[in-house]
């Protein structure tokens, strides 16, 4: 398979799976390609040995297991596009793969908790431009949402509709665990619905976006980028007196974290949480709330 058949490959994937998703693909096709190339190995279709080197190489450059995971199932998917065989199938590289598994100690990496305590003191804090405005309230309808940094910089003023006690409904309406948007309905509170109200009297009408870049104190007409959402959680956690490396381990996750944790520690089930975050999978929220569960001073 040439380059001009792998773009083609991908182009056939639009609308049947979310941008990231094709972009996820597209990176590790790359890299699967490279390999081929620097070892003078055919990628399409691949020999099975050639993806047990490859999955060598790339333990040797330290990727993980869960990012060669997901390698593998692009390696997997492009070969049956192409009505190929399945290289991934062969059982050396299923057992190259558990040696690699089993060798790895390394946990998952978690994304540091934004609770509530770390809202309040965030807000506390009066903003002092728009910018300001609207990082505050991404981080306060990221918590009340239990949202994903995604399912934020996807919503627009549609789905958001006024609900009782002066709060508002919004409408998920796609999201990782959905991709064919059967949507969940999610509500902030009081306090932030001001700070939404607040900020769609600075915004106006100019963008459908509820959160949109700023660019000469002007809203940009265009949705704001997950990479934007990271940033933003990361300054905020800095201005809060993080260190730089505490910072880090803050993402566009950490409310939907925070919330989770915060959840359990008020008496609501795992099925409750799940109901309300959207989880589809008890294994991933655990993590989301193992630390809740054993830290007895939180």
């Amino acid at each position: 398979m040439n380059n001009s058949q792998i773009q083609r490959t991908i182009q056939s994937l639009e609308g049947a799976y979310a941008p990231s998703t094709i972009r996820g693909y597209t990176s590790d096709i790359k890299s699967f390609t490279n390999f081929c190339a620097s070892e003078n190995a055919k990628s399409f279709p691949a020999d099975p040995q050639t993806v047990v080197d490859y999955l060598s190489d790339q333990t040797a450059r330290g990727f993980n297991p869960r990012t060669l995971e997901r390698r593998l199932y692009a390696i997997r998917k492009f070969h049956r596009l192409q009505d190929l065989p399945d290289p991934t199938r062969d059982n050396r590289v299923h057992l190259s793969f558990r040696r690699i598994k089993r060798a790895s100690h390394a946990r998952p990496l978690q994304a540091a908790a934004l609770t509530s305590r770390d809202i309040d003191k965030l807000l506390h804090r009066m903003p002092q431009c728009p910018r300001t405005l609207r990082n505050h309230l991404i981080i306060a309808l990221g918590y009340d949402l239990l949202a994903r940094r995604s399912e934020l910089v996807a919503l627009t003023d549609g789905d958001c509709q006024p609900a009782e006690g002066g709060t508002y409904s919004f409408l998920i309406r796609r999201s990782k665990s959905d991709p064919f948007g059967s949507g969940r309905l999610a509500f902030c509170s009081p306090r932030t619905a001001r700070l939404l109200e607040e900020w769609w009297a600075w915004r106006g009408d100019k963008t459908p976006w509820l959160f949109c870049p700023i660019y000469k104190d002007q809203p940009v007409d265009r949705a704001l980028s997950c990479t934007t959402v990271r940033r933003t959680v990361k300054s905020l956690m800095l201005s809060l007196g993080k260190s730089d490396a505490e910072a880090r381990r803050y993402s566009g996750h950490s409310m939907r974290v925070g919330a989770a944790q915060d959840l359990l520690r008020r008496g609501h089930d795992t099925a409750d949480i799940m109901r309300a975050g959207g989880w589809k999978s008890l294994r991933v929220l655990s993590r989301y709330l193992e630390s809740a569960e054993s830290n007895p001073w939180l």
